[in-house]
């Protein structure tokens, strides 16, 4: 007579045992706090912890297999950010209350300072190209998205919030300047900030072109200079070309007065590699999730977003984000 023997199966417990492996490296778990707001190719990580990129990859393997990292190919490069935790499916608890443990540490400072000098080579290689591509600017755009397939959806967002007869607002990278007409005739005073003397050369054109008496043209940094605060900051196709993103809204929240707005034209998340050599971009698109996240992050508010499709298979989102009056908050 055979007797069978019972096959024990431990696959629940095997996730969890995966998921402890994966912050049981002090490495790892810092890998995991560099994640926090930004995401990294393997040679960027690499570089960041001063390490070989054959022993990061297979930190990066670990993490991938646990759930705690999630990657995104941008072109022939993967990029690795943490994965959100769900906590309904087993190991969200644990996984969740692990971010949020890593969530304060504190980096080493030479970590902190090579994560700089890499936001440094994505900012400088944006530069860059706008240098030397200024003027060929319109032409390039096109190939995406021109001003001309989202200006009617930006400019009914912009209506709908009815703004105040003597509000003011700032058009972050204005490129040719073709959209400052609509926010002229729309605001009291515009300020447009960019960080390019080529591409603000354009707008300038523009400006005198039009006779656009209210509007101020400012060569600056918009995330790291001092720019006083406007009703409304507009942030067209611009997004993509910033080294971190998600610090970019931070940033770019300061610029936003209690109770003002945030619009923000950016492509939804694709694979077109093309668009980096040939438009200069750092990042191709970013998912709507991602958005409303760092948004949240910035102490900014989810309002109307709009979706428009491209006949050349690109998706545009338009997103509000709302500033919390001060007052109302304190309540």
């Amino acid at each position: 007579m055979n007797m069978r023997v019972p096959q024990l199966r431990f696959e629940p417990a095997d996730e969890l045992a995966a998921l402890c492996k994966a912050g049981g490296d002090p490495l790892r778990l810092n890998v995991l706090r560099a994640l926090t707001n930004d995401s990294f190719g393997v040679l960027e990580l690499a570089q960041i912890f001063a390490i070989g990129q054959s022993g990061m990859s297979h930190h990066l393997k670990v993490l991938a297999q646990a759930g705690l990292v999630a990657t995104r190919r941008e072109g022939n490069a993967i990029f690795y950010r943490r994965a959100l935790p769900h906590s309904e499916l087993l190991g969200g608890t644990l996984h969740a209350a692990l971010l949020a443990e890593v969530d304060e540490l504190q980096l080493p400072a030479e970590v902190q300072a090579r994560i700089a000098a890499v936001h440094a080579q994505r900012a400088a290689a944006s530069r860059d190209f706008f240098a030397k591509t200024a003027d060929k600017f319109q032409a390039q755009q096109d190939l995406i998205a021109g001003l001309p397939q989202y200006r009617d959806s930006v400019l009914a967002l912009l209506d709908a919030l009815g703004f105040a007869a003597g509000a003011t607002a700032v058009e972050v990278g204005p490129g040719d300047g073709g959209f400052l007409p609509e926010l002229a005739r729309r605001f009291h005073h515009v300020t447009a900030l960019d960080n390019s003397a080529a591409m603000l050369e354009l707008a300038r054109q523009r400006c005198e072109q039009e006779q656009l008496g209210n509007v101020e043209l400012q060569l600056a940094d918009a995330l790291n200079d001092e720019i006083g605060a406007a009703d409304c900051v507009v942030v067209n196709m611009v997004l993509h070309h910033f080294a971190a993103p998600a610090e970019a809204l931070k940033q770019l929240a300061r610029l936003v007065k209690p109770a003002g707005s945030l619009l923000i034209t950016e492509l939804c998340s694709h694979d077109q590699s093309w668009a980096r050599t040939a438009c200069g971009d750092l990042w191709l698109g970013f998912e709507q999730e991602d958005l409303a996240r760092w948004a949240d992050a910035a102490g900014l508010t989810p309002g109307e977003s709009l979706y428009v499709g491209l006949k050349n298979g690109f998706q545009i989102q338009v997103r509000h984000f709302a500033k919390p009056d001060a007052k109302q908050t304190q309540v």
